[in-house]
């Protein structure tokens, strides 16, 4: 079996629980601080159909691998009625970062144990090392502040009026507003974040970083 098909039957499964993992805690935050919209929908969930979006979540991350570059990937959007939250933007804020953060816990928790315990097999190394690379893409990926990846209810919480309402003008271009950031994305991100996630993703792991 070549690199790649052994790459991507690794990526599904580790996709799969990592984003529903990720999309569970956004659900479970938002009902925490006082909207129950995504709670009522099933969302407070770790099953993988509550929450895959076909091109984002599974399409997009297999392609990327196959081409060789660093897995990036979002899931169907967890609804939430920010006007019903605690703390207002910052309430939205901690709904949105809690995400990331706990993709990048993952990736911590998984090099501390690869650290602590090495693999003794090839098949080991490489879960270890998409687990971890797939959820530092995840952290950084969805940090972005575009509207409507998680990083913006982030900067929502502190950016002057101005720059909220262009904002608020991206998201209601809704799909428009998402093949926008993807041109953006593919033609000046992807090559710089690839690099820092490979970075990030080495130095978690122990090893040489070239």
């Amino acid at each position: 079996m070549s690199d790649t098909a052994t790459n991507v039957i690794i990526v599904i499964p580790v996709l799969l629980i990592s984003m529903s993992i990720h999309e569970m805690l956004h659900a479970f935050t938002s009902h925490w601080l006082g909207d129950d919209t995504a709670y009522h929908q099933g969302r407070v969930s770790l099953n993988p159909l509550r929450h895959i979006d076909p091109i984002f979540t599974v399409a997009l991350p297999v392609v990327l691998v196959m081409l060789g570059a660093a897995p990036f990937a979002a899931a169907r959007p967890v609804q939430v009625n920010f006007n019903r939250l605690k703390y207002g933007e910052f309430g939205g804020a901690i709904v949105g970062m809690v995400g990331p953060l706990t993709n990048l816990l993952i990736a911590v928790i998984a090099a501390l144990i690869f650290r602590h315990s090495p693999p003794t097999t090839q098949l080991a190394f490489d879960i270890y090392r998409v687990v971890i690379s797939l959820n530092v893409g995840l952290f950084i990926f969805n940090s972005i502040p575009w509207p409507p990846l998680d990083g913006s209810r982030l900067l929502y919480a502190f950016a002057p009026a101005p720059l909220q309402e262009f904002m608020e003008s991206i998201e209601r271009m809704g799909l428009n507003g998402l093949i926008i950031f993807m041109l953006v994305f593919l033609t000046f991100l992807s090559v710089p974040l690839s690099m820092l996630i490979r970075h990030l993703s080495n130095w978690l792991l122990g090893t040489p970083v070239f």
